[in-house]
């Protein structure tokens, strides 16, 4: 899916430099989403806010090249929020809500519900510039310290089993159509970020520990990973600011009885572009991701386009 990304807590102007922000991955319950859109905004650390996801899909069904396609349109709604703790620790959160489709040659398949929420704990290593002075009568104490455009992002986090997860579903070609895994899954996530004044490239490594569900049955291990770069165009009252990048997805096969199902792994590498709007409360973004290459539960999925609006409040 692409990136949104957070940065450092504004307050009274819009921001204009040292973009610290951070992206991690959609976790909405289905398999198949990637890294590419995250859990925070360009333009603040701290809000509260509605984002919604567009994800399309396409299924062979059948193993002949003639054989019939399926069209997926994966449609998430979410309540997301990112909040401070103390100093340099913050949690984020989003509450998702699912509306899945499936359209056949003959008929249609519909599922909608509750998907699974996540909560993460984060921590961010701000660097500090070296003080320099010819003074030899300095009170260190009190001279205010510089950041540094340098500083690291350590992510530990949990998705809940609150979406349902349904059986019957697992012989579909796309077991990403799921309102959930059913089962907790361990995060954890490593990213560094480079602000300078305007510009930012951004990096993002991110694992997801997959747990076993009630019915025996094990979404395969995912590693996301992610690359952008941001350009900040401040006015009087708002920042424009245009972004791009690659981000990628690797997903390990998935295991029902221990046994590990063949054509379940694969892999998909993603362009993103979007563009935020940041007033002195109100973030207005939208994101567009495009794959590059993939390989998907056996080329027999194929990955379309996706797209993301969020409108949030600064806390």
């Amino acid at each position: 899916m692409i990136c949104n990304f957070t940065i450092q807590a504004h307050s009274g102007q819009p921001p204009h430099k040292y973009y610290e922000f951070q992206f991690a991955c959609d976790l909405c319950g289905c398999s198949t989403s990637s890294g590419s859109f995250g859990f925070g905004t360009l333009s603040n650390a701290n809000f509260f806010g509605v984002r919604y996801i567009y994800q399309n899909f396409e299924s062979r069904n059948g193993i002949y090249a003639n054989s019939p396609i399926i069209k997926e349109q994966f449609n998430t709604y979410q309540a997301w929020a990112q909040i401070p703790v103390y100093k340099s620790f913050y949690v984020s959160t989003t509450i998702p809500y699912q509306d899945l489709r499936r359209v056949y040659t003959d008929r249609e398949e519909h599922i909608n519900g509750l998907g699974d929420m996540n909560v993460i704990a984060w921590y961010k290593l701000q660097f500090n510039k070296k003080r320099e002075t010819d003074s030899e009568n300095v009170d260190y104490n009190n001279l205010a310290q510089e950041k540094s455009p340098h500083s690291f992002q350590f992510g530990l986090g949990l998705k809940l089993p609150t979406g349902e997860f349904e059986q019957r579903l697992t012989n579909r070609i796309n077991p990403g159509f799921q309102l959930g895994t059913g089962s907790f899954d361990g995060i954890a996530a490593l990213g560094y970020n480079l602000g300078l004044d305007r510009f930012g490239i951004n990096t993002l490594a991110t694992y997801y520990f997959k747990g076993e569900n009630k019915n025996d049955y094990q979404f395969g291990n995912q590693f996301s990973y992610a690359l952008n770069a941001y350009y900040a165009f401040p006015f009087t009252s708002f920042n424009v600011m245009p972004f791009a990048g690659v981000s990628g997805d690797v997903y390990d096969s998935i295991k029902q009885y221990n046994e590990t199902l063949t054509d379940t792994d694969g892999y998909i590498v993603n362009s993103s572009f979007g563009v935020e709007v940041a007033t002195k409360r109100f973030i207005l973004g939208a994101n567009y991701t495009l794959p590059l290459s993939q390989e998907l539960f056996g080329d027999n999925v194929e990955s379309k386009q996706r797209f993301s609006i969020y409108l949030n409040y600064a806390l």
